[in-house]
């Protein structure tokens, strides 16, 4: 594994954001966008995370033996790829992963997944905190749609923009897929 290269942390790709029940979403591609990344880092030998979320709510999708908690199947981690479990948003509180990367001496980050909103910002907004180089890509993220503290409703994309400005300029670099496969293949 190639530590001067970014590690790739994938967020909550499991089997639950696929149902139905989590609700309406942007970004239809963002799974493929995300394979296309980790297949990208996978060649480069570059280092890959998977974060998985484990609720402590029961009845939720990704409640211990649920089949929503399993990744996705063309997201599976490979038995060398790192694989953290989180029971908060954030991929960094109570876990192992800052210290997987500092070890390893990882100082840049490119973060994809789900939802925006939630573990992708909370997870950038540490990372970034941190003093990691954070990167994430806009079209390899997506969110649901939500009703605000007002009781408005907000669609899908206007949840994930407002993420993104969130993030932006402050806790992390936002970008796209092409322009990440571009960067990576070019170091």
């Amino acid at each position: 594994m190639r530590s001067d290269l970014p590690a790739l942390i994938i967020i909550d790709m499991q089997k639950a954001m696929a149902n139905p029940a989590a609700g309406q979403r942007n970004n239809p591609d963002a799974a493929e966008r995300i394979a296309r990344l980790l297949a990208a880092w996978r060649a480069a030998d570059a280092p890959v995370v998977h974060v998985r979320h484990i609720s402590r709510t029961p009845g939720s999708l990704f409640w211990p033996g649920q089949a929503g908690v399993q990744f996705q199947d063309a997201l599976a981690p490979l038995p060398s790829e790192h694989v953290v479990e989180k029971n908060v948003p954030d991929a960094f509180i109570h876990s192992t992963l800052e210290r997987w990367l500092r070890v390893r001496g990882i100082e840049r980050i490119v973060m994809a997944g789900v939802s925006t909103n939630n573990s992708v910002e909370g997870s950038a907004r540490s990372a970034g905190n941190l003093g990691f180089d954070t990167t994430v890509v806009a079209d390899a993220c997506f969110a649901f749609a939500c009703t605000d503290y007002a009781g408005q409703a907000r669609s899908a994309d206007e949840v994930h923009a407002m993420a993104l400005a969130n993030l932006n300029g402050e806790y992390a670099t936002i970008s796209d897929s092409a322009s990440v496969l571009r960067a990576l293949t070019g170091m």
